[in-house]
């Protein structure tokens, strides 16, 4: 799938792996079971690692060990499931995850603002999403009502110079 990042198309340099099997080279996302299952050998390597989470599957889990993880990918695995949405503001708000936020799974054009407001910086699309749409898209809403992790001012504190 194609992945946009910093409002381009880029080269996605991760693997997702199975569960079970040897590990690619280089980059690779794991499964939370298989980040459970094998965690020193995981933490001990030198290369670049990430850990998807299924929905259902809380931050909380994966809360102290954030600093092993240079990517965690988020599925929303139908437009209308959104716990993704909320485990992205945890990570970014409460455990202060700073590596890259991935939206995975069905990622719609209209869902691609709020993902963003919600901490999300790197988003796998289908080939119908554009660059262009993905700006529109960033550009759509001027004016929020909620506060939120991309630190934008709300209409509340633009009125009242918060």
């Amino acid at each position: 799938m194609p992945l946009i990042k910093d409002g381009a198309f880029v080269e996605d340099k991760w693997t997702y792996a199975d569960e079970e099997g040897p590990l690619p080279e280089g980059p690779v996302i794991v499964s939370l079971t298989r980040w459970h299952n094998e965690k020193e050998a995981l933490a001990a390597r030198t290369a670049p690692l990430g850990i998807k989470l299924l929905s259902g599957e809380e931050p909380k889990e994966i809360a102290g060990d954030l600093d092993k993880f240079a990517v965690i990918a988020l599925d929303f695995p139908m437009f209308k499931n959104g716990r993704a949405y909320s485990y992205a503001r945890l990570l970014r708000e409460r455990y202060g995850y700073k590596g890259e936020l991935r939206a995975t799974g069905d990622v719609l054009r209209d869902q691609l603002f709020f993902m963003h407001r919600c901490g999300f910086d790197a988003y796998e699309v289908s080939q119908r999403i554009t660059i262009d749409g993905w700006k529109e898209a960033m550009d759509e809403i001027s004016v929020v009502y909620q506060p939120a992790s991309d630190g934008r001012k709300t209409i509340f504190q633009a009125r009242h110079g918060g």
